[in-house]
């Protein structure tokens, strides 16, 4: 399984961040199939008590066409999201991208339409600073 060229730079910055990688990757099995999302973490919330848990799918938009890497995206984000719901639903998805790519094309109408329509949490983070600059529920 290959992995995104920005993966180990957003484990990196999830660790930074306080969050414990629990899977490398997270598997989920649903009958006899697996999925392999990129990362699974967990960050102990002290003013709760109280574990909370995170997948992250990390891609890169390094393709030649942005609205090609948006339908790849999509796809593995709803059949992962979906898969989470009936396995681990106190585990919400996060995509992971780039505040570059997130400045350059998600602030357009169709990518911000289609992760309205479909829920899409986005983890967007710097990866020459190895900080996450937003979440976006």
């Amino acid at each position: 399984m290959a992995k995104d060229i920005y993966h180990n730079a957003v484990k990196t910055i999830l660790l930074k961040d306080g969050w414990k990688i629990t899977d490398d990757p997270l598997r989920l099995k649903l009958g006899k199939r697996g999925l392999y999302v990129d990362l699974g973490a967990q960050k102990l919330l002290a003013a709760e008590r109280e574990d909370r848990k995170i997948a992250v799918e990390v891609k890169s938009f390094t393709g030649l066409s942005p609205i090609k890497d948006l339908e790849q995206a999509l796809g593995q984000y709803v059949m992962y999201s979906q898969v989470l719901g009936e396995l681990e639903p106190d585990r919400p998805l996060y995509l992971a991208i780039t505040n570059v790519v997130f400045g350059d094309f998600f602030v357009e109408d169709l990518p911000q339409f289609i992760v309205r329509a479909n829920q899409i949490k986005l983890l967007v983070f710097d990866p020459d600073l190895e900080v996450i600059s937003q979440w976006i529920l």
